[in-house]
């Protein structure tokens, strides 16, 4: 049988998925590749921890300016289009933050760098509800475990490149040009509007107006929960290791690593349990497992204790989002892309806050040790919404 003939008994579902699941790797590829290198351009620009808690402000401000102008673009172009724009602009950002020379440029890159990550992450989760719908069954957290795949691999290229003196410039050109090659390779399996209209219609979805309501509140204070604990990772888990743990250079850069091949885990993982035990006990394991492993990371601010506690944190948040963004994007009263970027709304204001919130805790404090505490709170919290979430679907 010749390769056409064997592709073409293949169903357009698998297609879609894999082009999906690469387009989530590389996301999480360059995301990770500007959060590993934060204490090389920290040290550059000379920043103490106010001063970068003060800049970081700017990439979930970016996040948030972008959800109402990414939901009126998908509205119109769909979101075959918004990933298509979306994936060039962020690596082109990534690059220009490795150019800055300034804390005020470094801000502005952040602040565009900030807007292109969230307009690809809302047109990605847009496609991958419809896709999901056309599996009937959870993948979702699939998806983003190709994210944290590749924010995996995209810490271990710099935790093994910076130490070797390459600059972040070069690195983030060689991010650049993977992400081109991967956009122009695979941008034709992607979901079609059709394709995707077609899906909608046989969940019975209803394509209505926006009523927000305390459901999807409810969703997006979970999500907000992992969010917040999200952002505190990617910035201050190196600068974490750096400034308290102190293992050495060489060993930084291990609790970031950790973190993200125990998410990468949970993920590849959260599907499965999520159709065998379903999705309330999940999310209830995901909040106890990131008050606990960020208690152990405070409480022992050692090499092997601090590097256990945030790979259960990093298990911990790893489903959290992606079964957000799920239940929101089949939700009966709104579109899964005004679904999605409600939840995101109010998730990236987690997000948005805290990591900064931390810099200045720690400023204040004078220890980046004691401003890590507040997130112990936020993952009891997601495991105390969960019943409320599920009396609300109820």
């Amino acid at each position: 049988m010749s390769f056409l003939a064997a592709a073409s008994v293949v169903p357009p579902r698998r297609y879609y998925r894999a082009a999906l699941m690469a387009f989530f790797f590389v996301m999480g590829l360059v995301f990770a590749s500007w959060a590993i290198r934060i204490p090389d351009i920290k040290a550059r620009l000379a920043l103490d921890d106010a001063a970068l808690g003060s800049i970081l402000l700017a990439l979930p401000l970016g996040e948030m300016l972008a959800i109402a102008p990414t939901a009126w673009l998908l509205s119109r172009v769909g979101s075959r289009r918004g990933i298509d724009c979306a994936l060039l602009l962020m690596p082109v950002c990534l690059v220009l933050l490795a150019l800055a020379p300034s804390p005020v440029l470094l801000f502005i890159g952040l602040l565009c760098f900030g807007f292109a990550n969230n307009m690809l992450n809302i047109a990605l989760n847009t496609q991958a509800v419809d896709v999901e719908l056309l599996y009937s069954r959870s993948i979702m957290a699939t998806f983003h475990g190709m994210w944290s795949l590749g924010g995996l691999v995209g810490g271990l290229v710099g935790a093994f490149i910076a130490p070797r003196g390459i600059t972040p410039l070069p690195h983030f050109c060689a991010v650049f040009c993977l992400v081109l090659f991967t956009l122009v390779s695979l941008r034709r399996w992607t979901l079609p509007r059709a394709v995707r209209i077609i899906g909608r219609q046989t969940s019975g979805k209803v394509a209505g107006g926006f009523r927000m309501d305390a459901y999807l509140m409810v969703l997006g204070f979970i999500a907000l929960g992992s969010m917040a604990t999200e952002g505190a990772m990617y910035d201050w888990s190196s600068v974490y290791f750096a400034d308290v743990v102190q293992p050495g250079e060489s060993l930084v850069r291990v609790g970031y690593v950790v973190c993200m091949g125990c998410m990468v885990l949970g993920r590849l993982t959260a599907d499965g349990l999520v159709n065998r035990f379903g999705v309330a006990l999940v999310l209830r394991l995901s909040g106890l497992f990131i008050a606990a492993g960020l208690s152990l990371a405070v409480a022992f601010p050692l090499l092997v204790p601090a590097t256990l506690g945030l790979g259960l944190v990093g298990y911990g948040m790893a489903s959290v989002v992606p079964l957000c963004y799920s239940l929101a994007g089949k939700s009966t009263r709104v579109p899964a892309r005004v679904g999605i970027s409600l939840v995101s709304s109010i998730s990236f204001l987690g997000f948005l806050g805290c990591p900064p919130l931390i810099g200045f805790l720690s400023h204040a404090a004078g220890s980046l040790r004691w401003a890590f505490c507040p997130i112990i709170a936020l993952g009891l919290s997601i495991a105390l919404l969960v019943p409320v979430l599920r009396r609300l679907r109820a």
